[in-house]
């Protein structure tokens, strides 16, 4: 169906562009959301009798867009969450959850402007978009964490599961000395320290 613009669309054009696009596309989201318009001689006849009355007030809207998007720009939401020593969340972050964070802190956004592609699934610091308007795109911060004090590892940041990582590996390389064996042995290798014991001792043994 080739409609008329009405607002800049990401990927398909600005302000009184005439584009194709699928059928479905144009009646489920863009007509019934007065986004667009049927591009037919009525229409495009209209649209250039009001194109100027458009265009300025998409540049109002624009201008407030902007404001709002300097105070929520950076913002973080902290979401406290269950997960395994992993990091894999039992469950999932999703735009209802950044919505609410977000109001929570004083901003007006709905969940239409939140975009995340996916729920997050694991505990770290994760990018979130919000577009305050099809040509005002913000960055907002999602702190996925298990504890406050882990979330506030995150806002420093620290790489928690990083760090869980090179501690475990801190602690077997700490037992494995305490205990005289080689953490890159393969499973049943005698240690070369045991063998020397071993061989002393039958030295020892024979001068006897």
């Amino acid at each position: 169906m080739d409609i008329i613009l009405l607002e800049r669309i990401e990927k398909l054009g600005s302000i009184g562009d005439v584009v194709t696009v699928k059928d479905g596309f144009a009646r489920n989201f863009l007509l019934p959301q007065k986004k667009a318009l049927r591009a037919n001689a009525a229409n495009k006849k209209v649209f250039e009798a009001n194109r100027e009355r458009l265009e300025k007030e998409n540049a109002e809207k624009r201008a407030e867009a902007s404001v709002a998007g300097e105070k929520v720009a950076g913002a973080q939401v902290i979401l406290i969450r269950a997960a395994s020593n992993a990091g894999q969340l039992y469950g999932s972050v999703n735009v209802r959850d950044m919505v609410a964070g977000l109001v929570e802190q004083g901003f007006d956004i709905d969940k239409r402007q939140v975009i995340m592609g996916a729920p997050i699934k694991t505990i770290g610091v994760h990018e979130v978009t919000v577009a305050l308007h099809p040509e005002v795109h913000v960055t907002v911060k999602a702190n996925v964490a298990r504890s406050d004090d882990e979330a506030e590892l995150q806002s420093q940041g620290v790489d928690v599961l990083a760090q869980m990582f090179e501690d475990e590996q801190r602690e077997i390389e700490e037992q494995a000395d305490a205990n005289r064996i080689d953490p890159n042995l393969e499973p049943g290798e005698i240690p070369a320290e045991l063998l020397d014991d071993t061989a002393d001792s039958g030295e020892d043994t024979a001068e006897a």
